[in-house]
């Protein structure tokens, strides 16, 4: 009964802070260029996994289009972006700390887009080698992007909103699959060919790193356009009172039961994701016979579900938190789960659909992509739970550990899949990936949590430890309040 009063009526949250800024204000501003980035280089990590089949097989009528005997480097050519991707995500994440990830973010965001626009001049001096060389320099530059956004967010992202921000932010990751998937098929197929792709993916990234110079801020205090209404409401509402710098207490993150759960929870979600992402196209046109450019509309259907799902599944999930329906632990393990466990059920039956019935398996692949958005508001934002202050080291240990399994899969799939036209084989794949999915979401519902925990309040790096040790009851995080010590 009390659960059901809460959910007709809500209970709001005494203990919160209440909204002084505007509805729409800087921090909205902030977020939309953490999504336009995240567009932009998911669309640059995206474009080679369906460009790749017109740089193998023609595509166009343009004979000037060149294409390359790289039949058997498919998927080294998908994997070396990884290679690159888990190098420099820690080292990032500190120095964006230490020193703002303003800068650093501008400097990751050209060098992607340099190497993104190289790509055709390194195939066509280089071969597949120079194609490599590109990826994992893209790889190198992407790795640092998302500490850097995790950063920003725990600066930036009220309590209150984290889920609904958090999961925008993260949403152009989805919004770019959306874009290079059937744009990239579309110009792969016409007179231009596939070297236009990288061209246009490469340009807006430049494009994005300029505006973001002009307009990005490390935090509310430096923002000169921002209102004294909304800094103080995000400030107040995450605590941070004065601006310092905590020691990364290291060896508590790597001993914490909830960091962990994320980390397994992140496995899951980078196999599933990468599986999809690079395995997709392949499955479309060798098992249900779509050509490339069909195949790249239907390869990006699932990340449509999955943007819509996304905002949807945000919305309720800090609305549940808001009125106090359930705990934000709690919140996050349901959304988790349904971004995990429902997906594990649809591979499984994909991989047992017949050839013939391709609109279903087609079908079920789409309402697996929309499904897995849960995940964004499940262990996504869940860094920024746990600890504002080291959101970004965080994400960089967690996204570079995990990173590894996304160099891994198309390995595993090359080997268990040596024929691209046997069912049986993409079968197994399936099955693997589902496995996968429910083993880390057992762990994830087990171990997470939702509150800061204790280390996220270490010393001032430049403070005393004696002055640390004499605080008063007053500095201490308010539980199940939104105002803690940054």
């Amino acid at each position: 009964m009390i659960f059901l009063k809460k959910l007709c009526c809500g209970v709001k949250d005494e203990n919160a802070v209440q909204r002084t800024g505007p509805v729409i204000g800087i921090r909205h501003l902030q977020v939309l260029f953490y999504f336009l980035l995240l567009t932009y280089t998911y669309c640059m990590r995206t474009v080679l996994s369906v460009s790749v089949e017109a740089m193998i097989n023609s595509t166009t009528t343009n004979p000037n289009i060149e294409t390359y005997d790289w039949e058997k480097k498919r998927s080294v050519l998908l994997s070396s972006f990884f290679w690159g991707y888990f190098v420099l995500q820690i080292p990032v994440a500190y120095l964006g700390k230490m020193y703002g990830p303003k800068s650093m973010l501008v400097v990751c965001s050209l060098v992607d887009s340099t190497s993104c626009l190289l790509i055709p001049t390194m195939a066509r001096r280089f071969d597949a080698y120079g194609v490599i060389a590109c990826r994992i320099f893209q790889g190198l530059a992407q790795g640092g992007i998302a500490p850097l956004v995790h950063s920003l967010l725990g600066r930036w992202a009220p309590p209150s909103e984290r889920s609904v921000l958090g999961t925008v932010t993260y949403t152009g990751a989805v919004f770019g699959n959306i874009l290079a998937l059937p744009i990239t098929g579309v110009i792969c197929s016409s007179w231009a060919g596939w070297p236009a792709s990288f061209y246009l993916f490469g340009a807006l990234g430049v494009k994005w790193a300029m505006l973001w110079a002009i307009f990005g801020s490390n935090t509310p205090r430096d923002h000169r356009r921002i209102t004294d209404e909304e800094r103080t409401y995000i400030l107040e509402s995450l605590g941070h009172q004065e601006e310092k710098v905590h020691e990364t207490p290291w060896k508590r993150i790597l001993t914490s039961p909830p960091f962990w759960a994320i980390t397994l929870a992140f496995i899951g979600a980078n196999w599933g994701s990468s599986v999809l992402l690079t395995q997709t196209p392949t499955y479309l046109n060798k098992i249900l016979e779509y050509d490339i450019k069909t195949n790249g509309l239907l390869s990006a259907a699932p990340y449509l579900a999955m943007g819509i799902c996304s905002i949807a599944f945000s919305s309720i999930c800090d609305w549940i938190i808001n009125r106090s329906i359930v705990e934000r632990g709690t919140a996050r393990k349901i959304f988790n789960s349904i971004g995990t466990l429902l997906p594990a059920l649809s591979l499984t039956i994909v991989g047992f659909i017949p050839k013939g019935h391709s609109t279903l398996s087609v079908a079920l692949l789409i309402f697996n992509g929309g499904l897995t958005a849960g995940g964004i508001c499940g262990f996504q934002v869940n860094h920024v739970d746990l600890s504002p202050n080291h959101s970004g080291i965080l994400m960089g240990i967690t996204n570079s550990w995990t990173s590894i399994f996304s160099i891994i899969s198309p390995l595993i799939v090359q080997f268990i899949v040596t024929d691209d036209t046997n069912q049986t084989q993409w079968r197994t794949i399936f099955l693997i990936s589902a496995g996968i999915y429910a083993v880390t979401d057992l762990f994830f519902i087990v171990f997470a949590s939702g509150e800061v925990q204790e280390w996220n309040n270490c010393e001032d790096m430049a403070g005393d430890a004696e002055n640390a040790r004499g605080k008063s009851d007053e500095d201490e995080p308010i539980e199940n309040g939104t105002i803690e010590r940054y």
